[in-house]
């Protein structure tokens, strides 16, 4: 969600430096300027977007802190670090787990459904923030207006909102069948135990976040 949120926030907080040669040159200028700004700013998100997603199936998996949530955080706060790496080792500071080849499917399985999740929350933030970009294409003119009048950044908040909102409550739904590998991990991997946090209420409460966030907005 960290992530998600970062990507949307840094799209909307491109938008005034997109719109503010609109006082310093000619409306041609002003309009090839708007354009090259909003092309280089796709290609940062999805060079960004790139290598977060190579990073993410090509490192070692954290999971003291990953699908942590906030009222688990004091909990997992003092465990030791501890990480699935690509090919299924588990390791707690560094240190190798003995593990059968059982317990590595289990634990390969378990890191394909958090990277899955993980890079859905990718794919949100891209979508968004090229939701976000699109919704500041058109005349200078029109983008200067709809700026100073604040009908912009209401055009943007509800495309970005039309875009995550159904993509997140998504990921929500997604975490049942990630609670039970995490369980099977966890009474098969002793080692596992404490990192295995999320429950129920988890689940419960993620859905009546997503929705009580946008209703906010």
């Amino acid at each position: 969600m960290t992530l998600l949120r970062t990507a949307v926030l840094g799209a909307c907080l491109a938008l005034p430096a997109i719109a503010a040669p609109a006082a310093q040159a000619a409306p041609s200028d002003i309009g090839n300027e708007i354009r090259q700004e909003l092309a280089e700013a796709r290609k940062e998100v999805r060079a960004e977007m790139a290598k977060a997603r190579h990073e993410l199936q090509t490192g070692n998996l954290r999971v003291d802190n990953s699908l942590s949530f906030g009222r688990h955080d004091a909990a997992t706060r003092d465990l030791p670090k501890a990480e699935i790496t690509p090919e299924g080792d588990f390791l707690v500071e560094g240190e190798a787990q003995e593990v059968d080849a059982r317990q590595r499917r289990q634990l390969l399985a378990y890191r394909g459904r958090v990277i899955g999740i993980a890079l859905a929350g990718i794919e949100i933030g891209e979508k968004s923030a090229e939701a976000a970009l699109d919704a500041v294409q058109g005349s200078w003119i029109s983008l200067a207006f709809r700026a100073m009048t604040g009908t912009l950044d209401r055009k943007v908040e509800r495309m970005v909102a039309e875009h995550v909102q159904p993509a997140v409550l998504a990921i929500c739904r997604q975490l049942p069948e990630v609670m039970d590998a995490q369980q099977e991990l966890a009474a098969s991997l002793p080692q596992f135990r404490p990192y295995a946090t999320l429950d129920q209420r988890d689940i419960e409460e993620c859905e009546q976040d997503v929705r009580t966030e946008f209703a906010a907005r």
